[in-house]
Order: C-alpha cells, then sequence, then structure tokens
C-alpha cells in the first residue's frame, strides 16, 4: 500500500506538473537493422538443435551469429524468463534496463536486446512476434517485458516466509552451472534481470505497482530472435505458469517450452556483419588533457 502525501500542494502544483515530459534517450541517431533484409533471410530456415525446457526448469542453449532462435509455447500457456550472455565472455550479458530505455518497457519484432557496460551493443534482434496484435489492453498491460526482474527465492523469503528452490533465478543458476560447470556460488553473479517472454504485464493505474495477468500465449505461438553475436542462452519456465495468479510455488499449472536453432538457407542478412561493442573510448576523462 503506498503511503498516502504527508505534504501540502504548494501553489505552483499544478504547472510543475504540467511541464512537457522529453523522451531520455531519443533514438532518431541509433542505428536501426534493415528489417526488410532479415525478413527475406527468415523466409527459408532449417532447424539445426532444439530442446524442451522442463515445467519449473531451466535449459541452456547456444546460438551462432547469423542464426535465429525461437521460444515457442507447445502445450499450454507457459511464460518463460530469458538469459543472454557472449558465449565467449560472460561478463557480456543482456541488459534489460538500457533495453528498455531504448525501446519501452515490452518488446516485439524490430526491438533489439541489448548488452551491458561497457559493451552496449545488440545482442539479438526480435524478428517475428505471434502475439504482436496484442498491443496495450484496457489494464495497460502488454507482452514481453523488461520491466519486472525474475522471481527469485531471496524475496519470496522476504514476502512469504518460506524456501523455494524452482524460483527463475535458481532455475537459471542450476541451468548456467551445469552448462559451465560453475559451482552455484560462481554462476549465481552471473544470472540477471530477464526478457520475460510471453509474459503479460504492466503498472497499475492508481499505485503504479508493476502487475501481470493471465498471458495470451497459446501453443504455436512463438517469439524469434536473429543472433547478433555468438549467445549463450538460458530459459527459465516460470513457476507461475501463464501468471494468472501467482509465482514462487509449485501451486500454478505449468507447461513446457521448446527452443529451436534456425539457420538461414539464403545465409544471413544482406550486407549483416556481428555487432561491434560500443565506440566510446572507456576513457572516463575528469579533466586537464587528453
Amino acid at each position: 500500500m503506498k503511503r498516502q502525501p504527508q505534504n501540502p500542494a504548494p501553489d505552483d502544483a499544478r504547472a510543475r506538473r504540467a511541464v512537457r515530459p522529453v523522451i531520455v534517450y531519443p533514438v532518431e541517431t541509433l542505428p536501426i537493422p534493415d528489417m526488410a533484409e532479415y525478413f527475406a533471410a527468415r523466409e527459408e530456415l532449417t532447424v539445426v538443435d532444439e530442446l524442451i525446457v522442463p515445467p519449473r526448469d531451466a535449459v541452456c542453449f547456444h546460438v551462432p551469429a547469423g542464426h535465429f532462435f525461437r521460444i515457442l509455447s507447445v502445450e499450454g500457456p507457459q511464460v518463460g524468463d530469458l538469459n543472454l550472455w557472449n558465449t565467449h565472455d560472460l561478463k557480456e550479458r543482456f541488459f534489460s534496463g538500457k533495453t528498455r530505455a531504448l525501446h519501452g518497457t515490452h518488446l516485439s519484432t524490430g526491438d533489439q536486446l541489448w548488452s551491458n557496460l561497457p559493451f552496449l551493443r545488440p545482442l539479438a534482434t526480435i524478428t517475428h512476434d505471434t502475439l504482436d496484435w496484442y498491443g496495450w489492453d484496457e489494464d495497460g498491460g502488454g507482452v514481453h517485458d523488461v520491466i519486472g526482474t525474475r522471481c527469485d527465492p531471496y524475496t519470496n523469503a522476504i514476502l512469504g516466509g518460506e524456501e523455494y528452490h524452482h524460483c527463475c533465478h535458481s532455475n537459471l543458476i542450476r541451468a548456467l552451472a551445469s552448462e559451465t560447470g560453475l559451482s552455484y556460488a560462481e554462476a549465481e553473479p552471473h544470472v540477471h534481470d530477464v526478457l520475460n517472454v510471453f509474459m503479460c504485464t504492466g503498472f497499475t493505474k492508481d499505485t503504479h505497482q508493476y502487475f501481470m495477468k493471465g498471458s495470451p500465449v497459446r501453443p504455436g505461438d512463438y517469439l524469434e530472435f536473429f543472433a547478433e553475436i555468438d549467445l549463450l542462452g538460458a530459459l527459465s519456465t516460470c513457476p507461475g505458469g501463464d501468471c494468472s495468479s501467482g509465482h514462487s510455488s509449485d501451486a500454478a499449472t505449468c507447461h513446457p517450452l521448446k527452443v529451436e536453432i534456425l539457420r538461414p538457407l539464403a545465409g544471413p542478412p544482406k550486407g549483416w556483419q556481428p555487432a561491434k561493442v560500443s565506440p566510446y573510448s572507456g576513457r572516463h576523462h575528469s579533466g586537464g588533457g587528453i
């Protein structure tokens, strides 16, 4: 419950609230992928690998640069939490906060998933979204968000007073540890805020709190990406199932998700090159010479 204001509004309160908003990161100069070439490349794809992520668990997968990958609903409504890393350097990983700042709270076709500082480059580009019809509902909800973090056992212990070991955070730790040979303690710092695939979320209109509602995903729906560099991915099937009621428990009905790795038969998009890291020099200059 949000606290009520403790101070009276000043005489110019209305004028202060009426100040014109300014977009924090104007994206007119942001390099935009040529989606026509991406669409052409995806016309003929062949599956080179696939895996099933069991309910309340996570699995890692590899996507070579220039390939596509899909996350598919196969049995019933299910939300997935996605982590991405540079295959060759776990220090470079998906940066949900900057992705949100550049593309908005929810992602769809044409949006890119950016990596953390100091790398700051596109890791993947969304090339198809069968739920793009959903848009925004009357509650302000949308699909595929980068505003939530991931359900985790630490928050669950604070709010519920119980230990639960199949939160997405824990699932992703186990998957990364299994894939890399790291211990759980070594793997945990590499697990990061996610793209909530298929999750329907927003902010309440009164208290502006993060909400979730039943996902519109159905078997056959998928979200498709193009790998801009060699990627290591990890996908967790959220213990909340379709997130229509709750999460961080075994109460919800959960379903598996499928991941497909696809090679474009005609090769990558025309003119495509693996994404380059940020051109910033890294000097962080504080004055007095170069």
